[in-house]
């Protein structure tokens, strides 16, 4: 049966890497998954993908009125949807930042916010957000992304803060370097550099990051929320 067996998931940003992961994770535990695509249309048999600009404030919530018809409710939410549009600070355009700010951290806003109302309502629910070590440690040419992921942090506490006597929990994620084909497209030489710097001498894999997100969405996490757990193979 899977330990999320009758439990219904709302994944965003699933059309590939860690979100995809995630959803395999969840399906391959009983789950009942719907997911969000941006850029890339996905068809998939094991869940049905929604075309979701996180950014967009109203069609969030026109996206979520949607998925809690469909599936009969919404007990676990994670937001993942992100970008990058990395650079240096005073090279940066405004438009690269807005984009990634847009989309990062007032997509998990309005996912949150949006999904409160149908958790009050259930009388419970889980939210896990996907932030990253850039976050919690910057480096440079990435002023936006970190800021990004840093804002998730302190959002992911202060909605555990708010939503915690209402039995919603809500953490986060950080992972470190995670093989996606965001790190495929970097400078390879340098990405074998970067991995002698973990101390686990590897990068992460996409499933070890779904299954951390499994297990703060699962019963085994019941008194966990507020946090953000670091996934890195020891790089911070």
């Amino acid at each position: 049966m899977g330990r999320f067996a009758g439990k219904k998931v709302l994944v965003t940003g699933a059309s590939r890497g860690i979100g995809a992961a995630i959803v395999d994770e969840f399906v391959n535990e009983g789950a009942t998954v719907a997911a969000t695509y941006n850029s890339r249309p996905v068809e998939s048999d094991k869940c049905k993908f929604y075309h979701l600009n996180v950014s967009d404030a109203e069609e969030v919530k026109q996206v979520i009125g949607s998925v809690k018809e469909d599936l009969g409710g919404i007990d676990i939410l994670v937001n993942n949807a992100g970008v990058t549009s990395d650079g240096l600070l005073m090279l940066m355009t405004d438009e690269n930042w807005d984009k990634v700010i847009q989309t990062n951290l007032y997509g998990c806003f309005n996912a949150t916010k949006a999904i409160l109302p149908v958790m009050l309502e259930q009388k419970g629910g889980v939210i896990v957000n996907v932030s990253s070590v850039a976050g919690l440690r910057p480096g440079a040419g990435q002023a936006n992304y970190s800021a990004s992921k840093a804002g998730i942090v302190s959002l992911t506490q202060t909605a555990a803060k708010e939503m915690g006597r209402r039995r919603i929990r809500v953490n986060a994620v950080a992972p470190g370097f995670i093989e996606t084909e965001m790190t495929a497209n970097m400078n390879q030489m340098e990405l074998k550099e970067r991995a002698k710097t973990i101390p686990m001498r590897r990068l992460g894999q996409a499933r070890e990051i779904a299954k951390t997100v499994a297990f703060l969405a699962s019963d085994d996490a019941s008194y966990i929320t507020g946090q953000t757990i670091v996934v890195d193979g020891g790089l911070i």
